[in-house]
């Protein structure tokens, strides 16, 4: 048999789980309650679960890649939310260039780095 799927869902803490989950549906993304201490939140066909649950080394190494296909519209829509202004500790960047692609990164309430991104092609 050969493996396969539908979706692949990571799992990421909250040091505050109310502000992550205003942060999340600020950003843009749909939240399905699951539980009392986790949420499903999603856009389109993919997602991710938030736990109300912060271990401090596991959340401080999460990344998530979010790859787009307009990368210079999708952080000028992230910038027009002005999400750094509204919460502490969220930080955004400009577009940077590598040889594989291009990113910018945002780093969410409690510290999970997002990074928004588009591949080169061959």
């Amino acid at each position: 048999m050969k493996l396969s799927g539908k979706s692949i869902r990571t799992f990421i803490g909250a040091k505050d789980y109310t502000t992550s989950r205003n942060f999340y549906t600020d950003l843009g993304f749909q939240e399905v309650i699951t539980s009392k201490n986790m949420s499903y939140f999603f856009s389109g066909d993919f997602g991710f679960y938030l736990q109300d649950a912060y271990v401090k080394d596991w959340v401080d190494n999460s990344m998530i890649f979010f790859e787009v296909t307009d990368l210079t519209s999708t952080l000028a829509h992230i910038k027009n939310l002005k999400l750094p202004e509204k919460y502490d500790s969220v930080r955004l960047s400009e577009i940077v260039h590598n040889d594989w692609g291009s990113e910018f990164f945002l780093h969410d309430p409690s510290g999970v780095l997002w990074h928004f991104g588009n591949f080169k092609t061959p």
